[in-house]
């Protein structure tokens, strides 16, 4: 939960810290930043338990404290956003005769009233709902289908896991500064063209050497999307919505991780286990997805956030 929200929170700082045509590279930076955070968190981590074990130590008594070291990492990180990060955006008025909890329902349904007037910003976010219920699926099963489809042992499996990381990281810090070039669209579009290559590859896999090709694709195309997603939303959202809007976005992908892994279970347990057919169903939400992003107009979107500021 606190990691979720914390993101959209993250998220709805973009716009304040990047001008628009500077927006898909400080994206790609902040997700580039974020996997690299990632692997030295689980270096650490990593690095203490191969320590515990040689000495003599059980689970029980090492475990806790990883989740010590990568409390401390968050802290850490946190640092220069408490202490140097000037906010900008004026807090808005509570609603009167409210407790917290009415209030938050009450501003969502302002939020989805307001979302009404942007249609290039409610098709990117129903785009959002498809193929990140694709990626959703890849991040939570890719370990499982690895073992299962695959046949790797778990050293083969945290090596994957770590590549893939490396990957995303390079992704999304290259992907970023292309997203500039070539326009949010264009390049949202051509990392799910990549995401579908990726699920043709795993799906068409026989050796380990093309789904190692997968998986690497994968990693690439993971950062770059989620830098690119965020990137758009921030550009096609007015400027005194802009929170609102992202939480909008988070809700996209929330609803997403449900949708994508229950898809993939459910086509999994109907095949009695076929894991190549509920990866190739898993392709389909990159499809529609891409299908979707095709009616967004960018530059209507954004004349549209420019002309409504709204109190």
């Amino acid at each position: 939960f606190f990691y979720g929200s914390g993101e959209n929170l993250i998220a709805a700082f973009l716009p304040e810290l990047a001008r628009g045509r500077a927006l898909g590279r400080v994206s790609g930076w902040g997700w580039s930043l974020g996997y690299v955070g990632g692997l030295v968190s689980l270096g650490a981590c990593l690095a203490y338990v191969t320590w515990a074990q040689e000495q003599g130590q059980q689970a029980a008594d090492f475990v806790p404290v990883t989740m010590l070291i990568t409390a401390a990492l968050f802290a850490l990180a946190s640092l220069p956003v408490f202490l140097f990060l000037k906010e900008r955006a004026v807090p808005q008025p509570h609603l009167q005769g409210l407790n917290l909890m009415q209030e938050s329902f009450a501003r969502l349904k302002q939020t989805l009233d307001h979302a009404k007037n942007y249609r290039d910003l409610r098709r990117f976010l129903a785009c959002t709902v498809f193929y990140q219920a694709g990626i959703q699926t890849v991040i939570t099963l890719a370990a499982i289908y690895a073992q299962q489809a695959m046949h790797f042992t778990t050293q083969q499996t945290i090596t994957l896991i770590l590549v893939v990381n490396i990957t995303a990281a390079i992704g999304a810090f290259l992907f970023g500064h292309l997203q500039d070039r070539i326009g949010h669209v264009r390049a949202i579009a051509l990392t799910l063209l990549g995401w579908i290559a990726v699920v043709a590859l795993a799906w068409a896999a026989q050796d380990a050497g093309m789904f190692w090709a997968a998986a690497n694709l994968a990693g690439l195309c993971m950062g770059a999307s989620q830098s690119a997603g965020r990137a758009l939303v921030g550009l096609l959202s007015p400027a005194t919505r802009r929170a609102e809007f992202f939480g909008l976005w988070g809700l996209a992908v929330k609803l997403s991780s449900i949708l994508g892994p229950l898809t993939y279970g459910a086509v999994s347990w109907i095949s009695q286990g076929d894991h190549r057919l509920a990866m190739l169903i898993t392709g389909s939400y990159f499809v529609a997805g891409l299908a979707i992003l095709a009616g967004v107009n960018v530059r209507r979107g954004r004349l549209a956030a420019l002309r409504r500021e709204e109190p």
